[in-house]
């Protein structure tokens, strides 16, 4: 291990620098301008994962490492780490001379804090993690911290981006209602930029963090993310040069093989190896017929997920076989297929009992690509005989829905994360049903099986013994269908070709401004 500690010096040392060389001289300074839509409902981080908040806050927030985009870790706030024979302790060197946007030290109480007591409270995801697996977190020094699992826990170092594993800073939340704190409104990080101005409905100002620990970074001098709610107008924007970016998902797919033919145009499907998106419709097993397998199964017949993909989304994916993307590891296709049948969608919901009783479809207020699709999945229903009235609402609306279960069917798309133990397990664990976040187990699907299947999977020695896990939970829950998959996404990041080392990471623009600049 003592060889992660070199390769993670040697990559600090590397990100120092900065490229000169013929028509690749940086230049420092300049802005750029980004679309991201929705607005974010908060910067908090550690408080809220919804997508536009970790594309924004985690050019704000920092974790211990970063990724490549093989999902190699890199040093971020740890310069480097060491892992110890028998696989339970880590020990991580956090970098000297690191402050908060305030101007406070960073330090391993820092750390501890975040991971030991903050996120532990009010993190779906990395709840289980140090619940499950964490005997214990220690400071060891100001720039040393201990963290010893209950046993082998291979994706740990995998659980530690900016959205899973953001590093709070303790002076601001110690002994305070975490949710409540006035400071969730101006968040303070240690990341290559600071929070300048959040101008409500029109745009969130970010500038140029100067006493970032990483000489010489960021490039940048700032960054506005535009919020402009309609997608024509986005277009717009980038077609007129108001700005650079436009993030994956901020524009329809009808107009992404349009726009990236313009002039000084460059896009990319890259920066997403991380985050693996499947779209699916969340299912509220509490409520009467929807808590019914054979009803479920019918709806999934019904659904004509070729369309979705090809006509709805622009072919910008692949329709999913059940929880584990095809795009990471542990995936298996050694289970049931849902066809799109809708005489077998019938005979189901038939037998199901099902007695016409109005279902409800809670739309998720991410641009027309969701309503046509909520429209689609409406007349998919209505051709089986299923009667479905469309809910529509804004993003607060739709979080508070969501995580408050207050619906009969909504969309979610959900990030993968690397590994199952991180980003799949959380959505059907009855430990993770948990009322306040829409990114948890929302259905209230509950299978003691399936749960003992993923923790065992998680602490597995080998990577054949998880495999054979895996496929088995796989095997049960696409039987079992606690929601129904519709599409592993793809999302195009469209920008102006000059505009340098934006997607250089696994996760894309929600980390990548750090390393940007512009020729």
């Amino acid at each position: 291990m003592r060889g992660w500690k070199r390769a993670a010096a040697a990559v600090v040392m590397a990100g120092a620098g900065t490229i000169s060389s013929g028509a690749w001289a940086q230049k420092a300074g300049g802005a750029v301008h980004v679309v991201v839509q929705p607005e974010p409902p908060s910067l908090m981080q550690g408080l809220n994962q919804n997508a536009t908040t970790n594309m924004v806050a985690g050019n704000i927030y920092e974790s211990l490492v970063r990724y490549d985009e093989k999902l190699n870790p890199q040093p971020s706030l740890a310069k480097s780490w060491e892992v110890s024979g028998d696989a339970k302790v880590y020990t991580f060197k956090l970098q000297e001379g690191v402050t908060w946007h305030d101007g406070k030290p960073f330090t391993a109480d820092d750390v501890v804090f975040s991971l030991d007591k903050f996120l532990r409270e009010v993190h779906p995801r990395w709840r289980p993690i140090a619940n499950n697996q964490i005997e214990k977190i220690e400071k060891l020094d100001d720039l040393t911290v201990r963290i010893t699992l209950k046993q082998p826990f291979g994706p740990l170092l995998l659980a530690m981006d900016p959205a899973s594993a953001p590093i709070i800073p303790k002076h601001i939340y110690e002994g305070t209602d975490f949710r409540a704190n006035p400071m969730n409104n101006t968040p303070i990080g240690t990341g290559p930029f600071k929070l300048k101005e959040w101008k409500k409905g029109s745009y969130i100002h970010l500038e140029k963090n100067e006493n970032y620990w990483l000489k010489g970074k960021p490039n940048l001098s700032e960054i506005y993310w535009h919020v402009i709610p309609d997608a024509a107008a986005r277009a717009v924007a980038y077609e007129t040069g108001k700005v650079d970016v436009l993030s994956g998902g901020s524009v329809d797919v009808y107009d992404v093989d349009r726009l990236s033919k313009l002039p000084n145009t460059c896009m990319t499907t890259k920066g997403w190896e991380m985050m693996a998106p499947i779209a699916w419709v969340a299912v509220n097993h509490r409520n009467g017929i929807l808590g019914n397998k054979q009803f479920r199964q019918g709806l999934m017949h019904a659904i004509d997920r070729e369309f979705g993909k090809d006509v709805v989304y622009g072919g910008l994916g692949k329709v999913p076989t059940g929880p584990i993307s095809s795009k990471t590891k542990f995936y298996s296709d050694d289970v049931k297929k849902y066809e799109y049948d809708p005489a077998k969608a019938k005979e189901l919901i038939k037998a199901s009992g099902y007695k016409g009783e109005t279902i409800k479809l809670l739309g998720i207020p991410y641009g027309e690509t969701w309503n046509r699709w909520a429209e689609a999945i409406k007349q998919n229903f209505a051709d089986v005989g299923v009667t479905v009235e469309i809910e529509n609402t804004d993003v607060p609306g739709w979080t508070q829905k969501t995580g408050n279960f207050d619906f009969d069917l909504t969309f979610n798309f959900l990030y993968q994360l690397g590994d199952p133990a991180i980003g799949v397990a959380r959505s059907y664990i009855s430990s993770n049903i948990v009322k306040g976040n829409p990114f948890a187990n929302v259905g209230g699907y509950s299978n003691p099986e399936v749960d003992k299947l993923f923790a065992d999977a998680a602490i597995a020695p080998t990577e054949a013994d998880r495999q054979k896990l895996y496929t088995k939970v796989q095997q049960i829950l696409v039987e079992e269908l606690p929601v129904l998959w519709l599409l592993e996404m793809d999302f195009p990041t469209i920008y102006r070709c000059n505009v340098k080392n934006l997607v250089t990471t696994g996760i894309g623009l929600n980390d990548g401004f750090r390393d940007a600049w512009k020729e």
